[in-house]
């Protein structure tokens, strides 16, 4: 299975194994170049982590937590004053999330602050990789954080809990990108499927903090996507764009400007 493979990279540093690596090459390859594509594949993509790594949970599109009964999802928190708590094993990195909600906040109406007593609040939790729930569950909504989750990470993971899909899902994605399926990871193909939903009429945007990056779930090192028009940041996760802040505040009702 490609996550224990991965698993097994990331704990020994080592793997006599190398034909199966999920990062296929020359056959001449050394053990030690198998182990710096991965372990570089995994510091480069935190987000599908969470999916090739567990067998604990199922999870969709690398960091989107599925649940068993999708009557409980509702869409959009009830409040745009959202608690949060974070786990003593990353009370070390609480910075980075306030950092991270900072950001989200910073230009919308949705505040976060420590919950109190509150019924329905966030949990930043560690984890192998970066995965959330999307929209409002209900309760303790986890967030999942590992440790090569950094601030465009976390704000990712956030956005995906207060109800936000993957930019590449978009119906019309085709108009602006190519998913070039055979450089997809075997099993993987699932995670660049459409969805029907919600655009708000904003443009698409291959540079939202929401969109893959070009090599997610490669199986061979090659682009999974590739923008139609020249795009120089795909996927990037240094900040939210203007349409990720309009998508929010849509959503969240927030007023304009």
């Amino acid at each position: 299975m490609l996550h224990l493979i991965l698993a097994a990279l990331l704990l020994a540093q080592s793997s006599k194994d190398v034909a199966s690596s999920p990062l296929r090459e020359a056959n001449d390859a050394t053990p030690e170049d198998w182990i710096s594509k991965v372990l570089n594949y995994m510091e480069s993509n935190p987000e599908t982590l969470q999916e090739l790594m567990t067998e604990d949970y199922a999870v969709l599109e690398g960091d989107i937590m599925l649940l068993n009964d999708r009557n409980a999802v509702e869409y959009v928190w009830p409040s745009k004053e959202i608690p949060f708590t974070i786990s003593p094993e990353l009370e070390s990195r609480t910075q980075v999330f306030l950092s991270a909600m900072a950001m989200v906040s910073e230009h919308t109406c949705v505040s976060f602050h420590k919950r109190t007593s509150e019924t329905n609040y966030l949990a930043f939790v560690t984890s192998k990789g970066c995965a959330s729930f999307v929209g409002f569950i209900g309760g303790e909504q986890p967030v999942y954080v590992g440790q090569q989750c950094m601030v465009g990470n976390i704000v990712h993971e956030i956005l995906h809990a207060l109800g936000f899909h993957h930019e590449h899902t978009r119906s019309d994605r085709d108009k602006y990108i190519t998913v070039l399926h055979h450089n997809i990871m075997e099993g993987k193909e699932r995670n660049f499927g459409k969805k029907n939903g919600e655009t708000f009429g904003l443009e698409y945007n291959a540079a939202s903090i929401m969109h893959y990056g070009g090599q997610f779930f490669s199986d061979n090192g090659l682009p999974t996507i590739v923008s139609k028009e020249e795009v120089m940041n795909m996927g990037q996760r240094k900040k939210m764009t203007d349409s990720d802040v309009q998508r929010v505040r849509l959503l969240y009702k927030c007023g304009t400007l």
